[in-house]
């Protein structure tokens, strides 16, 4: 669910501010693992500091700056391609995270633990165990599929990869 969010985010991003679409990331489904990583990372190690809001925030930029900065430079040292380059925003490290997106991660972070991981898990709780397993196993297949293909044809081009 937190991969698909983090794609419907970069999507609306493009289409609002370049008024085009623009299937980010390196897959070709609806769906950017960073977010899904970054959403599982926070909400399983961050899990004891809970009820301290403010200790979560510092941990979740922590958290999701080594994601991020890891993420960019073993995507660019596997393929050669950049998918985001901050160069140019304040406080970067080498163009692979930045100040800006470290708070608007931190925020979602927050929303992530507090508000949307218990809706969902509300949500899933209602579905039977059957046909939970069934969805999760075609949208594992998909997944599968989808990094396999992306592995041999990235997806890539103009507003995707065309980072120098």
């Amino acid at each position: 669910m937190f991969s698909g969010i983090g794609w419907l985010w970069e999507v609306s991003l493009h289409l609002i501010t370049d008024g085009v679409f623009v299937n980010c990331g390196a897959l070709y489904g609806p769906w950017l693992p960073i977010y899904g990583s970054g959403g599982l990372l926070i909400l399983t190690l961050l899990k004891k500091f809970r009820t301290k809001p403010a200790l979560t925030f510092v941990l979740i930029l922590v958290v999701c700056g080594i994601l991020e900065y890891t993420t960019s430079y073993v995507m660019e040292m596997n393929t050669g391609l950049k998918w985001w380059n901050y160069t140019g925003y304040f406080l970067n490290v080498n163009g692979r995270i930045c100040a800006e997106g470290l708070l608007v991660f931190g925020i979602g972070g927050m929303a992530f633990i507090y508000v949307l991981a218990p809706v969902f898990d509300g949500w899933i709780q209602k579905i039977r165990p059957l046909v939970l397993k069934a969805i999760c196993s075609l949208l594992l297949f998909v997944f599968i599929c989808d990094s396999v293909y992306a592995h041999f044809v990235p997806n890539a081009g103009e507003g995707i990869t065309d980072y120098e």
